[in-house]
């Protein structure tokens, strides 16, 4: 199956690779600390100089990485790291660089009914073909907002931002790509 073939795979890193809001200081099991000073992140803060900005840390968990990369999906950082994703955390998880999808305007909600400023952007990159899109902040509003304006099969999968991806999430994002891809 080609790439253009098999179904996207839109991953956020804060929340679902990055368990960012685990219990402050008790880092989850398997995941190992790492601190990052993205240029995305110093730009958004131009008031801070460079050397003085504070990294950020991240917790991420290498095996997932493998995980990922063997779903039957093309994947794609859905993510405000944008191109800091494939500097950062690519290579912690054994990643090759992936394509990244820029967003027009970050961290607005839009109106009505604040959908979260990743859902229209998300809608057409993916012009009709079939997604997941794995985040810690989709609502039912980005579901009905995806169900009502995208041609194509769409699985909008919420992670829990204190625990991150699980075997549980990994088991469903499978389901669906075999569903999806008829394999």
């Amino acid at each position: 199956m080609s790439t253009s073939e098999r179904p996207l795979l839109l991953l956020d890193v804060d929340g679902p690779l990055n368990p960012f809001a685990a219990r402050w200081r008790l880092r989850p099991r398997g995941y190992t600390t790492h601190r990052f000073r993205p240029t995305g992140w110093l730009e958004r803060h131009p008031s801070v100089p460079g050397r003085k900005a504070a990294t950020l840390r991240v917790w991420l968990k290498a095996e997932h990485g493998r995980l990922l990369a063997g779903l039957p999906c093309e994947l794609v950082w859905a993510t405000a790291w944008t191109h800091d994703a494939n500097e950062c955390i690519s290579p912690v998880l054994g990643l090759p660089e992936l394509p990244v999808i820029e967003w027009p305007m970050m961290f607005r909600a839009e109106e009505p009914g604040l959908l979260l400023w990743k859902a229209r952007p998300i809608v057409e990159w993916a012009a009709g073909r079939p997604f997941a899109w794995v985040d810690d902040r989709i609502t039912e509003r980005e579901r009905q907002f995806v169900a009502a304006v995208h041609k194509g099969p769409a699985l909008l999968h919420h992670v829990d931002a204190r625990h991150g991806l699980r075997e549980a999430d990994f088991a469903a994002l499978a389901r669906w790509a075999r569903e999806t891809s008829g394999r």
